[in-house]
């Protein structure tokens, strides 16, 4: 589903950051390829607060796009919310740089 941009609402208990650079780079990627967001939607609860995607709805935001895909979480509780959003920011895994 996609949703005005206007009616998301950042989560301010997220846990992570971007610095300006990378921060930069991931608004460009947006802007380069827009449709990767409908394979990772921002992920929302029933009062539209971001469970999922801070970063990158900052930067929607910043590339001046309008609306979002969304997913709508349902149904959690408060509990569960604060356990996706910590899941959602770890890192796992290492990168095969060769």
């Amino acid at each position: 589903m996609k949703l005005s941009i206007s009616k998301i609402k950042p989560n301010t208990y997220n846990p992570r950051y971007i610095k300006d650079a990378k921060f930069k780079k991931l608004v460009s990627s947006i802007k380069e390829f827009p449709e990767m967001l409908e394979l990772r939607p921002i992920v929302v609860d029933e009062e539209m607060t971001i469970l999922g995607g801070n970063m990158r709805y900052r930067a929607c935001v910043e590339a001046g796009l309008k609306e979002l895909p969304v997913k709508i979480a349902k149904g959690l509780t408060e509990k569960q919310k604060r356990e996706f959003i910590i899941k959602d920011n770890v890192g796992f895994g290492d990168w095969d740089w060769a």
